[in-house]
């Protein structure tokens, strides 16, 4: 690529990098993906998302703010919950939720990996 090419495309993605983090879940509503968590998710994921809830499976259950969770794209994060993963507990959720509450359950998977998701009310 040429300098003219390669500045701007550096630039894009230096923003999306860091407004990928600021930004939850394309607008996902924190608030009601609580809801949905506390309703939906927290007997295998816990009450912090670490995995650690009554219920066991093998294998274990994802620790939703671990970095290996936390630095996938949203769009894996929503994929994963829309349609469940191969060979583990989690089955798809696309039956259940609509997009749009897959996105708020996103948005708050998202705050449990920050120092802000453990003092949400």
């Amino acid at each position: 690529m040429n300098a003219r090419v390669t500045g701007p495309v550096l630039l894009l993605l230096l923003c999306v990098a860091a407004g990928g983090s600021a930004s939850y879940a394309a607008g996902g509503n924190v608030a009601k993906g609580k809801g949905l968590f506390t309703n939906l998710c927290i007997r295998c994921h816990g009450i912090d998302g670490k995995g650690d809830a009554y219920m066991k499976f093998n294998p274990p259950v994802a620790d939703l703010t671990s970095p290996a969770v936390q630095s996938k794209l949203d769009g894996s994060l929503m994929k994963a919950i829309h349609d469940g993963r191969k060979d583990t507990a989690m089955g798809a959720w696309k039956f259940v939720l609509t997009d749009e509450e897959i996105r708020d359950v996103t948005a708050y998977v998202r705050v449990l990996g920050s120092s802000a998701g453990r003092k949400l009310p």
